[in-house]
């Protein structure tokens, strides 16, 4: 397994095949995918997803006692600029766990990748990720009102926030 990075508690590395239960139990959650970009999951469907995960350079397994408890999605864009996403499971929310991996993630990622900045786009209704986001030290930069459609009802647009940090903003 190619890890990552570590902090305290957990461990942040590249996705195995393997880790398709663990991943299961994250996607197949209607409540924690609620404000994610695709549909829930079925179990079946987490055996393929964790195959594409362990070939990409873009998701990472957040491991708590070698139990995959969540995933983070950190992608390149422009100019040194980086997309942050995270999922995690709903039995590990509450327990600081997403604050201090993407604490971790945001540190490695400037200290190690040359990344200048880093920015997460964040469905306003989604309280939990706008709080989490602010505690990591990112500040809301704008809001693009009515992007993309709701789940539930496409023709209702959702409004969502960006939030952002700079490499020059960011203390461990």
């Amino acid at each position: 397994m190619s890890e990552f990075f570590s902090t305290e508690r957990l461990t942040v590395r590249k996705f195995t095949p393997e880790d398709h239960s663990d991943l299961a139990d994250i996607l197949t959650d209607k409540e924690v995918t609620y404000f994610e970009p695709y549909e829930t999951f079925t179990r079946e469907a987490c055996v393929q997803e964790a195959i594409n995960f362990s070939s990409s350079d873009e998701f990472f397994a957040v491991v708590h006692n070698d139990k995959v408890i969540g995933k983070i999605y950190f992608s390149p864009r422009e100019c040194g600029s980086y997309e942050l996403g995270y999922t995690f499971n709903r039995s590990y929310q509450g327990h600081g766990f997403a604050t201090e991996s993407l604490r971790g993630m945001i540190a490695y990622a400037f200290n190690n990748l040359g990344v200048r900045r880093i920015f997460a786009t964040i469905d306003t209704r989604n309280d939990k990720s706008r709080l989490l986001a602010e505690r990591l030290g990112m500040r809301r930069e704008a809001e693009y009102k009515e992007l993309y459609p709701r789940k539930e009802d496409k023709s209702i647009y959702n409004d969502f926030y960006v939030y952002a940090i700079l490499k020059k903003e960011f203390c461990k």
